[in-house]
């Protein structure tokens, strides 16, 4: 088997006491580095319930090769006898899904999904059948690069997951949506969905695509001889340039508004830099505020 699909070792931190199962049965869609994380972990944590896989031939046989599922399928007729659906794939094709789910999961389940943008997911899933309960998900876990490969279970260990449970339900998360997360090593904080677009356009989506554009105008300007002469401080500030467009394009197009503002705010503090280049008291004011927010950030 190829080397890099062999699970990660010895270096994986621990994961909780399980607890109770809170499902016997769960169903990820989308086997990427965040739902093949969650597989992992919830098969690490209740070896003996069902953790069933959807995506496609070239990633089931990969997250076959990792244990992260027992059983999988290209459709959603596999899921059948879910009783949590997690929806895993990139944000519209979660929407998508979830049109799908009353054909295909006779009975009652709870149903989440792990997209950077809750709004518009929370809108789709307003038409699902009552015996369904949505709740909104979003583990703030993640890597430089996507994919099962990258993929292991103590991804979520001592991180924030957010859920915005849907307002016809109270406001209230499912205890066993609940119970499972904390399994999984993640801290789940409730956050209406608006708010969560906001905050996420500024703390995720502004510095990636910052990130990716500042990569962008150093490579075309600096070309290859000159990155080579680049120290740890560019590879630090641009780790995250090497995520795949696809998914950012659905969280752009699904919190257009809420990143926009954020470009914006950008944009005029870049403005009044470059206008005060040469005598340098606005970079002594954003320099300061930014070492002083900087030290107020947690340690990884």
């Amino acid at each position: 088997m190829p080397e890099r699909f062999l699970p990660v070792v010895g270096s994986e931190r621990p994961l909780p006491p399980p607890g109770p199962r809170a499902f016997d049965t769960i169903a990820i869609v989308g086997l990427g580095l965040i739902g093949g994380s969650i597989a992992l972990a919830a098969r690490r944590q209740w070896p003996a319930g069902l953790v069933i896989g959807v995506d496609d031939k070239r990633v089931i046989e990969q997250a076959m090769v990792r244990q992260a599922i027992d059983v999988a399928a290209d459709d959603l007729v596999v899921i059948k006898e879910a009783e949590l659906v997690v929806l895993a794939a990139p944000v519209e094709q979660n929407e998508a899904r979830l049109a799908e789910l009353d054909a295909h999961v006779p009975g009652a389940a709870v149903v989440t999904d792990t997209g950077s943008t809750k709004r518009a997911v929370m809108a789709a899933a307003a038409a699902l059948p009552s015996r369904f309960t949505f709740v909104g998900g979003h583990p703030l876990g993640g890597a430089a690069r996507g994919g099962i490969e990258f993929a292991r279970a103590d991804l979520f260990c001592g991180r924030p997951w957010l859920l915005t449970p849907a307002s016809d339900a109270g406001g209230s998360v499912p205890e066993r949506l609940q119970r499972f997360v904390e399994a999984l090593g993640a801290i789940p904080q409730t956050i209406e969905a608006a708010a969560h677009d906001r905050l996420l356009a500024l703390v995720s989506h502004l510095p990636q695509i910052t990130v990716s554009a500042l990569m962008q105008v150093v490579g075309e300007g600096a070309g290859e001889a000159g990155l080579a002469l680049s120290g740890r401080g560019l590879r630090d500030t641009t780790r995250l340039a090497s995520s795949p467009a696809g998914i950012w394009k659905d969280v752009c197009r699904t919190n257009a508004d809420e990143i926009g503002d954020a470009i914006d705010r950008l944009i005029a503090l870049l403005g009044e830099l470059k206008a005060d280049l040469r005598r340098g008291q606005t970079l002594e004011r954003v320099f300061a505020a930014a070492a002083a927010w900087k030290s107020r950030m947690p340690e990884d």
